[in-house]
């Protein structure tokens, strides 16, 4: 299992391209383990009480999405998109990875929560155009921007499924427009064809993303899914504007406890039978 080194060189890489590929993190085993468990929960053979899950557009349009549900909703493996995703042991094991610490200790600190642990998905012969947008902005409600996510692919991620689409560099702009979405001349300005890369990915593999990029990505017209698993670090001391509560802490004090780290034979934690319903 191939895990990138996280010294000064690659601090220094980060910070000048606001993108760095990690390796491959989690075990073939506990990527199995995530993939059949996120298809278990679309499918509702796992459920968690309260977990949003967004069903996926039928032309592709992002402004024809649907709101994210709570309640149980259709067995479909179509979905675009689940939140929440701590609630599940598997993921949370991934989450708490020590190597994920390494890298959140030394850009966040020692006190580490997430404002969002999510899969996201582009159904073979399915998905949703995302436009060019940075994930920060006044929409997400906090009093303090996240600035590091941590993405992995759970099927590889190539140009014909449609792979994200980042613009190198992008960050050092700050935040372009506080509703997320840049205007078409900010995007004239600041996504300029020649900035531009595709970050294809193998099936594991990691990427360290800063809050700022720029990045977006396509349908997914091929006949293989583009399934990921996206996780928004932040200091644990980051607020709700409207409601002044804190996130659920990841590194730290406080942190949640019970998931499972599989690598090899060395399992941690348990399935919670009063978290998790299976059947039906």
């Amino acid at each position: 299992m191939a895990i990138h080194n996280f010294g000064m060189s690659e601090l220094a890489r980060f910070a000048e391209e606001g993108y760095l590929r990690l390796g491959r993190v989690a075990s073939e085993e506990h990527l199995q383990a995530m993939r059949d468990r996120i298809d278990d929960i679309m499918l509702g053979n796992v459920r968690y009480e309260g977990m949003p899950m967004q069903r996926d557009t039928d032309t592709g349009e992002y402004g024809e999405l649907p709101t994210r549900t709570f309640e149980e909703s259709e067995e479909t493996l179509t979905y675009r998109r689940i939140d929440d995703l701590q609630l599940d042991p598997l993921f949370l094991g991934y989450m708490q990875h020590p190597f994920f610490r390494e890298v959140t200790e030394a850009l966040v600190g020692p006190n580490v929560s997430i404002f969002r642990a999510m899969f996201m998905n582009k159904p073979a012969e399915h998905g949703t155009h995302l436009p060019w947008h940075q994930d920060v902005g006044i929409g997400w409600g906090l009093d303090a921007n996240p600035e590091t996510t941590v993405w992995t692919a759970l099927d590889a991620a190539t140009v014909e499924n449609g792979c994200m689409e980042v613009v190198v560099g992008s960050h050092k702009h700050g935040v372009i427009n506080e509703m997320h979405f840049p205007s078409e001349a900010d995007q004239a300005r600041y996504a300029r064809e020649e900035d531009c890369i595709y970050l294809e990915a193998e099936a594991g593999e990691a990427i360290l993303l800063n809050n700022l990029l720029l990045h977006r990505s396509a349908r997914n017209p091929s006949c293989n899914p583009r399934r990921a698993f996206s996780i928004a670090y932040m200091d644990a001391s980051t607020r709700a504007v409207n409601t002044g509560e804190t996130f659920p802490v990841i590194f730290g004090e406080g942190a949640l406890t019970g998931g499972e780290l599989i690598d090899g034979a060395q399992t941690k934690g348990a399935l919670a039978e009063s978290t998790l319903n299976n059947g039906s």
